[in-house]
């Protein structure tokens, strides 16, 4: 899939006797997944006749990524879809949408304000509760439900970071999976580089495990680097992540991961487009859409080769 620019675009769709509606699309930062989810946006706007898109990356910064939202308001699009970094920042982007009654659509993380929302915001996502889950119940299995455990997290603020970061714990709290051991557990900020940093860090220091759960691919493949470069055969430990990128299903079928969960960026970016469509046409939508969590393993990766993001 090709990547997305990282500059602002504006993309016209196609042309069509209908009134041209235009979509803001503001995502926090362009890493590997967050690409694959706008480009989830981009490719399904391409079917949608008359629909034009203006997309910006915020790079990491909060404020620049409110300015981008307001920008869009003085626009006058006709609506907004926003990937937040932070989902504290829900509330201060609601109010800039709501003021101006312009729909407005957060996509992959949740706000903080999500009980709060007026009828045309709506949260497009994944159940978090599914992912973490899936991924640790199958290093639970793998471990045959004893082992040490290493937990890498992604951003401290981020809905999915804290929720994917609670799974583990539940699991581990089950009886089955109660002889797992957490015995680090540390931010990696989504980032592969920070990842492989905090497990050269442990290798140094002499910290034990049996497995490593990552909150993302992206952190998950920079843990196998660090482990690679320090001649730990990867078949002793097993390596979980979340996404099912591409990256990540090269490193499975290489053997070098073990489990990972497909979050389908093509599945959350064409809600995303549906709901902003919907809610320009005055459409009830409903307040939370899901788009469900799939298992990836060695033994059914085949199954996901030609959908993977």
């Amino acid at each position: 899939m090709k990547t997305a620019t990282l500059a602002s675009i504006a993309l016209a769709i196609s042309i069509s006797a209908a009134p041209a509606q235009t979509i803001g699309v503001s995502m926090s930062d362009l890493d590997k997944f967050r690409t694959a989810l706008l480009n989830g946006v981009v490719s399904h706007g391409q079917t949608i006749s008359g629909l034009k898109l203006v997309t910006e990356s915020a790079k990491g910064d909060n404020e620049l990524q409110k300015k981008q939202v307001q920008q869009f308001v003085a626009d006058k699009v006709d609506a907004i879809i926003v990937a937040v970094s932070d989902g504290d920042l829900g509330p201060q982007m609601t109010k800039i949408a709501a003021d101006a009654g312009i729909p407005l659509i957060y996509i992959n993380n949740i706000p903080s304000n999500l009980m709060d929302l007026p009828d045309n915001q709506v949260v497009v996502a994944s159940n978090e509760k599914e992912s973490g889950t899936l991924e640790t119940k199958q290093v639970c299995t793998l471990l045959k439900g004893k082992g040490r455990v290493v937990v890498l997290m992604g951003e401290p603020f981020h809905a999915a970071a804290r929720a994917r970061t609670q799974d583990i714990s539940d699991v581990i709290a089950t009886p089955d999976c109660k002889g797992l051991q957490i015995v680090e557990r540390q931010a990696a900020y989504w980032s592969s580089d920070y990842a492989d940093q905090q497990m050269q860090e442990w290798l140094s220091a002499g910290v034990k495990f049996d497995a490593v759960i990552a909150n993302n691919d992206e952190m998950a493949l920079g843990a196998i680097r660090a482990m690679k470069r320090n001649n730990i055969p990867m078949k002793d430990v097993v390596v979980a992540g979340v996404d099912a990128t591409d990256d990540a299903l090269a490193a499975m079928v290489a053997g070098d991961l073990d489990v990972t969960i497909l979050q389908s960026a093509v599945g959350q970016g064409a809600a995303a487009v549906d709901a902003a469509v919907k809610l320009i046409r005055k459409e009830k939508v409903p307040r939370e859409n899901n788009v469900p969590f799939e298992l990836v393993t060695p033994e059914n990766i085949a199954t996901y080769l030609p959908k993977s993001q």
